[in-house]
C-alpha cells in the first residue's frame, strides 16, 4: 500500500549560491539526490520503487550486450565542471575507469548517459540535461519516458549538440548500435517479472 509521508522538517544546507562542487560535498546525506547547474542546486527526491525497477532493467538488458571492457553503474557523480555536478540514474564506463576513478567520473569517461523521467525530474532530463549531456561531450543519451509506455529517446551527439532523438515505443524492438549493439522492447523496461 503506497503512503505519503509529511514533511516535518528541513535541511539546512552549508554554503551560499552559487555552488560549488566542493560545497556539495559537504551536504548531509538526507535522501535527497543533489546536483549543480552552473552552481544551482537541483534537488530530487529517491526514487520510486518503478522508476528503480526501469533502471534495474536497463542494466540487466546493457550488461547482457555489452563487451567486457565497459560497464554498467547506476547513480554515479559525474563532475563537468566546479559549479556542474550530475547523477545520471545509469551510465557505461570503461570498466579500467571504474577501478581507477574515487569519487567522481569526469565527463570523457562516460560513453552512454541514461534519465528515466520522474515527476520531479520532467524538465531537467527533458531539456536541462540533454544540452548539459551534450555540452559536455557525452556521445549518447537516452530519456526513458515511463509515462509513454514506455517510449525511449535516443540522443546522439552531432559535433558538439545533439541531433533530434529517435523515438523507440512500447511493442517494437529497438535496436541500438551506440554505445555497443543492443535491441530491446521498451515495453520489457516496466514489466513485472514472472
Amino acid at each position: 500500500m503506497a503512503t505519503t509521508e509529511p514533511t516535518t522538517g528541513s535541511t539546512v544546507l552549508p554554503g551560499v549560491p552559487p555552488f560549488t562542487v566542493d560545497d556539495l560535498l559537504k551536504f548531509p546525506d538526507d535522501g535527497n539526490r543533489y546536483e549543480l547547474f552552473n552552481g544551482s542546486l537541483l534537488v530530487s527526491p529517491a526514487p520510486t520503487p518503478l522508476h528503480q525497477r526501469v533502471t534495474g532493467r536497463i542494466c540487466t538488458i546493457l550488461e547482457a550486450a555489452a563487451p567486457l571492457e565497459l560497464e554498467l553503474l547506476q547513480a554515479v557523480n559525474l563532475r563537468v565542471s566546479d559549479v556542474d555536478l550530475w547523477i545520471p540514474d545509469v551510465v557505461v564506463v570503461p570498466a579500467a575507469a571504474t577501478e581507477s576513478v574515487g569519487l567522481m567520473f569526469s565527463s570523457c569517461d562516460i560513453r552512454l548517459a541514461v534519465e528515466v523521467v520522474s515527476p520531479s525530474s520532467r524538465a531537467q532530463d527533458r531539456s536541462l540535461k540533454a544540452g548539459a549531456y551534450a555540452a559536455a561531450g557525452i556521445p549518447v543519451y537516452w530519456r526513458v519516458e515511463m509515462d509513454e509506455g514506455p517510449t525511449v529517446y535516443v540522443y546522439e551527439l552531432d559535433g558538439k549538440t545533439y541531433g533530434p532523438p529517435s523515438a523507440h515505443k512500447a511493442g517494437a524492438v529497438a535496436d541500438l548500435h551506440k554505445p555497443f549493439p543492443v535491441s530491446f522492447d521498451p515495453a520489457d523496461l516496466m514489466t513485472r517479472r514472472g
